[in-house]
């Protein structure tokens, strides 16, 4: 049955992915398997911007992959059985083995409300802090740092602040790729105000590409460098003596350690030359509006509390905090990473900004009425994998998220979870990695069915409100629990709606606050179902008395919420990662995101426009190391640590230092034979706030010895049995098809047989095909109906050649005779420029861009006059710069050669 016109209205939510919370306009078509979707611009978070991720949400609402139905054991099942398994086998395991033997892990994809009623049912009814998130993989530095100095987890500025600093600090972000609509913005004020921006990093990246210095230090010298730059600015001018001796404690101890290096020192820790360290130090000291906004090259450390207080430590110095355009910023990688902080969600959180004291126990107790309240942290992510790898913890549940590859260590998590006695998964798609070793599968509604709130890294609340009915029989993950724990006999769980558990979650944020607590959003705490509805996007704190600002700032004038309100200054020695390189494994691996993809891909991957800029696991290393190494563009290399292996493709650069290496963390079994980098990743942790050293992994590199490669473009998946037989391959969706990416040995071709499976030949296809028998290489097309079913290339010479991009988009089309006489070149006719996709929201190629540089077009604006490239989110516009640099370099240099 069709949806009605009048419920294809475009509905106010906000986007799924990054914590900057950008709101979003939605049309739904009527089936609700696609929508069209454009930026708010009355959401203050993006005013209207997309990126490219953003702006393809529409094309990732089919329900292909979906889990429509609870599985148990296996077999479809209803959800009356399946949710009295689960709440029985949780009872019996809790009174067999205490209630410690059961864990919640939860993400930051969650709802606000859904994190509530699980951190409520774990830790006030069945009485552990054994739920944790994963959020402890990003952002458990920041809050442990944050709780170190302010004494809650506070972030004090706001978004805002962007358009009146003068003085950005990028440590550890790829601002460009990760926060590309914030990243425009600050581009817009470097433009309109000369903001100048420095970018901290051990690779040059697209947000270095637009930064006026960029420092290369070396991975895991940040406390080194910050601890030099507090030391300077205490020193300098820009020392603030009215504002530390106003409001802070420790400086003099904090100082003594900071001072342990001279700056000679420093300068070998970090490996950046003096002159860079003086140019850095005195920018920061003559620039009064200075941010310092850092991410996960921060967070992602052994050390990576240390990192973020040795931040702040500058910041509290120069009393560089609480104003318009100054302060430490923790930018959040998830939608609701933010509001599982405020819950409670992590495991040595209590509830509401509330942590394990007797006063904080006291007031949680009475609040909830808790039975069995947890008198103590929990485990948190890699301490609790180990306890289900080690028997201690016996019943899982997992809502939407991955960790049998997102967490590090990836292959020992995966082993785990298969050998725990219980798993239960709640998820929206039936294919994740997790998913695929649950006991019980539970269907939750995703995006566009579930409604709720999330909290954006400036602390802005916004809903997020459906606009599709549930895909088959999804419930709310809130819903689904809350039923659970009534039938385990828990009361307080009786909610229709999540502006009921809004409500309450209010009413919690000022229970006995008066002030104490910086999380306070009492102003909601008799909220009605029809103002939750048309709630509009607020900053907190918003206590109940309180009217709605434009932007809040913390710290100004003090007011910490330490027991003396003071901030204080912690003192951040200088210690090596936990893991060092040796001579087995002599590069350090570095993990991030790339561009257009998130996460492990369960949602990105479904479109193909977000696969075209990059395609499959990768590896870069410095060219210098290549040679050595013996690697060449384009090979595939085996990259191996203590922990696990992955089979990577080389990209070749100088954009890294020597020694170094880069591999994005997005590939799954999913999607590639052996690209999970997670595998790889070191389980060490920072022992304050135990987040993973993900940033910082020893490895070794060497060439996957293979007989030949091939690339394909095909119409229908190919199935796993037929991918078992490739040594390597990486699969990616493709306008009416998929792409795939192979590679094998001799071992196991049979050119013929497996050609044919692959490309799923039948007796009434019409096939062209050219095979040069001296050395093997071979191509063919299949043909049906005058339609590209099929297309293969194989290479016994090293990585296919082919205009990848050109040949993915005529799979499935009508094939003219022009385009028949050129797909066994695997390249489009002459005039015609494609290229690897350089622009995916336009899905313009380098080729069309390089074309338009050459007509004469030598800005970024000019070229997207041309191509349209770079005029919606502009998170491509650094790499269309690099063309344009690259260009206007070979011109000179053959200006020259004539003149001469």
């Amino acid at each position: 049955m069709s949806q009605s016109e009048s419920e294809l209205k475009s509905t106010a939510t906000t986007c799924p992915y990054c914590g900057v919370g950008c709101g979003v306009l939605v049309t739904p078509s009527e089936d609700g398997q696609t929508a069209q979707v454009k930026g708010d611009p009355d959401h203050p978070s993006n005013f209207g911007k997309l990126c490219s991720k953003g702006s393809a949400l529409g094309e990732t609402l089919t329900h292909e992959e979906r889990l429509l139905d609870p599985v148990v054991y296996g077999q479809k099942s209803d959800w009356n059985s399946a949710l009295d398994l689960v709440a029985g086998r949780f009872l019996q395991t809790i009174a067999e083995h205490g209630p410690d033997s059961v864990a919640f892990y939860v993400s930051g994809q969650c709802l606000t409300e859904d994190y509530y009623i699980a951190n409520k049912m774990m830790k006030g009814f069945i009485g552990s802090a054994n739920i944790d998130t994963n959020s402890r993989l990003c952002m458990a530095s920041s809050v442990a740092g944050h709780k170190r100095a302010f004494g809650a987890d506070t972030v004090p500025g706001c978004y805002e602040d962007l358009d009146h600093t003068d003085l950005v600090i990028l440590v550890g972000s790829n601002f460009a790729w990760c926060h590309p609509v914030l990243h425009q913005r600050l581009l817009v004020a470097k433009e309109q105000r000369g903001t100048r921006i420095v970018t901290i990093d051990p690779r040059q990246t697209a947000t270095s590409d637009a930064a006026d210095l960029h420092l290369p230090i070396k991975p895991g010298a940040d406390v080194a460098l910050f601890n030099a730059l507090f030391v300077h600015l205490s020193n300098s001018t820009a020392f603030d003596k009215s504002y530390v001796d106003a409001y802070t404690d420790g400086l003099e101890e904090a100082l003594k350690v900071a001072s342990e290096l001279s700056l000679e020192e420093v300068a070998v820790e970090t490996g950046l030359s003096i002159e860079q360290l003086v140019t850095f130090f005195d920018l920061v000291t003559q620039t009064e509006k200075t941010m310092t906004i850092y991410s996960q090259g921060v967070n992602q450390s052994s050390t990576g509390t240390d990192k973020v207080n040795a931040i702040i430590n500058g910041h509290l110095a120069t009393g560089r905090i609480g104003r318009a355009g100054m302060g430490p910023f923790s930018i959040t990688g998830q939608p609701n990473a933010m509001g599982g902080r405020e819950v409670g969600g992590l495991a040595n959180q209590l509830a509401c900004h509330m942590d394990f004291d007797a006063g904080s126990l006291d007031k949680v107790q009475r609040f909830w009425d808790a039975p069995n309240l947890a008198q103590g942290p929990g485990l948190k992510a890699v301490d609790m994998f180990d306890a289900i790898g080690n028997g201690k913890i016996k019943a899982l549940w997992v809502m939407a998220t991955n960790p049998a590859v997102s967490m590090p260590n990836a292959d020992k998590v995966r082993r785990a979870i298969e050998n725990c006695p219980f798993v239960v998964v709640s998820d929206i798609v039936e294919t994740s990695d997790t998913v695929k070793l649950a006991h019980v599968k539970l269907p939750a509604t995703g995006w566009g069915e579930k409604s709720g709130t999330v909290t954006n890294s400036e602390r802005r609340i916004s809903r997020q409100r459906s606009f599709l009915k549930p895909a088959g029989n999804a419930r709310h993950d809130w819903d689904i629990m809350c039923d659970i724990a009534r039938r385990m006999g828990f009361e307080g769980f009786a909610f229709d709606n999540p502006s009921d558990i809004f409500k309450e979650y209010a009413q919690m944020s000022a229970f006995e606050n008066n002030g104490t607590r910086d999380f306070d959003i009492g102003h909601f705490d008799e909220i009605t179902t029809n103002q939750y509805d048309d709630l509009t996007p607020f900053q907190w704190p918003l206590a109940k008395n309180e009217t709605q600002a434009r932007a809040k700032r913390f710290f100004e004038n003090g007011n910490f919420y330490t027991a003396n309100k003071r901030a204080k200054f912690v003192s951040t020695p200088v210690k090596a990662p936990a893991s060092k390189p040796n001579a087995e494994f002599e590069f350090v691996l570095n993990t991030g995101r790339i561009r257009d993809h998130w996460h492990t891909m369960t949602r990105t991957g479904k479109t193909q426009r977000l696969s075209t800029h990059i395609a499959e696991p990768f590896v870069e290393i410095n060219s210098r190391d290549a040679l050595k190494l013996g690697l060449v563009d384009s090979d595939i290399a085996i990259v191996k640590s203590k922990w696990g292996s992955a089979h990577l493709r080389v990209l070749v650069t100088d954009r890294l230092a020597d020694g170094s290496a880069f591999a994005p963390m997005h590939w799954t079994r999913r999607y590639a034979s052996k690209g999970c980098v997670d595998a790889i990743t070191s389980s060490n942790f920072d022992k304050v706030s135990g987040q993973p050293e993900m940033k910082y992994t020893p490895v070794s590199i060497e060439k996957f010895k293979l007989d030949w490669w091939a690339y394909a473009v095909i119409s229908e998946e190919p199935s796993p049995e037929i991918l078992a037989k490739f040594s390597y391959w990486a699969l990616a969706r493709r306008n009416d098809g998929w792409s795939v990416e192979l590679a094998g040995d001799n071992s196991i071709w049979d050119y013929k047989t497996l050609m044919e499976e692959l490309l799923q030949v039948d007796p009434q296809d019409e096939e062209l095909s050219f095979v040069d028998t001296k050395t093997g290489n071979m191509r063919r097309c299949v043909i049906s109906d005058n339609l590209l079913k099929g297309f293969a290339i194989l290479s016994t010479q090293g990585s296919v050649e082919a205009d990848r991009a050109w040949l993915g988009q005529n799979i499935g089309k009508k094939l003219d005779d022009t385009v028949r006489l050129r797909l066994l070149a695997g390249r489009p006719p002459a005039g015609e420029v494609s290229g690897k996709v350089i622009c995916a929201c336009m899905g313009v190629g380098a080729g069309e861009i390089e074309a338009a540089i050459k007509s004469g077009a030598e800005t970024v604006v000019e070229v997207g006059k041309v191509t349209c490239a770079g005029t919606n989110c502009g998170s491509c516009k650094p790499e269309i710069s690099v063309l344009i640099s690259e260009y206007m370099h070979a011109s000179k240099l053959d200006q020259m050669e004539a003149a001469e």
